[in-house]
């Protein structure tokens, strides 16, 4: 079955996107909603948002902590969902327990048998080959005890710079040129729709190049 991931700069503010995806109504649909990359933060109004959004639209919606689980306990979690909805936040946090638990192994077993992953910012960085770019307008952020530019989960051959603003521009444009992969830009309107091996920029606006 050919893998199916919607990588998103800001998750349910692109919904219609997310609707067209799926191969039910809202309402037959279970979300695993990972909330991984919130574990450290005081507050994340957009992970409330949007776990409120999705239970507006009708779906199914299930918290799901990585940290401390193993590839046993994800495959029994995420055994009956159809969609695997990855939380934005602390992206190197997120992705220190995507390594520590499996959730990577997982994830790619279940892409196979026609699961659906959807990212949300730090959710969106995990997929590709690197976490390089997630330094680019955040250089001091902590790196949970990770390289800078980690291997990650290596679902997709580019790099995505999400919450794309004009005034990140600069910032961007430095890192594009540091870096050997190409590199895919998103407003928070904006996702990349990925089937297989190939991808296609949806939602509002033109695609952002920087040269």
């Amino acid at each position: 079955m050919t893998p199916t991931l919607l990588l998103t700069s800001a998750g349910m503010q692109v919904q219609q996107e997310i609707r067209k995806i799926l191969p039910r109504t809202p309402g037959n649909i279970q979300i695993a909603h990972i909330i991984t990359a919130c574990n450290q933060l005081e507050s994340a109004p957009w992970r409330d948002k949007d776990k409120q959004n999705m239970l507006d639209v009708g779906f199914q919606v299930t918290d799901v902590d990585i940290q401390g689980k193993n590839e046993t306990h994800l495959r029994k979690i995420l055994k009956d969902s159809d969609v695997i909805y990855v939380q934005g936040g602390d992206p190197y946090l997120l992705l220190k327990h995507v390594k520590l638990s499996g959730f990577d192994k997982v994830v790619k077993e279940y892409l196979k048998q026609g699961k659906i992953y959807i990212g949300v910012s730090a959710g969106s960085y995990i997929a590709c080959p690197t976490m390089e770019m997630a330094l680019w307008k955040k250089p001091k952020r902590s790196k949970h005890g990770l390289a800078g530019n980690e291997t990650a989960m290596n679902l997709v051959p580019f790099l995505l710079s999400v919450h794309y603003e004009e005034k990140f521009r600069a910032m961007i444009q430095k890192g594009i040129s540091s870096t050997r992969y190409p590199v895919k830009i998103l407003t928070d309107d904006q996702a990349m729709l990925v089937k297989g091996n190939s991808y296609t920029l949806v939602g509002k606006g033109n695609e952002i190049t920087l040269g």
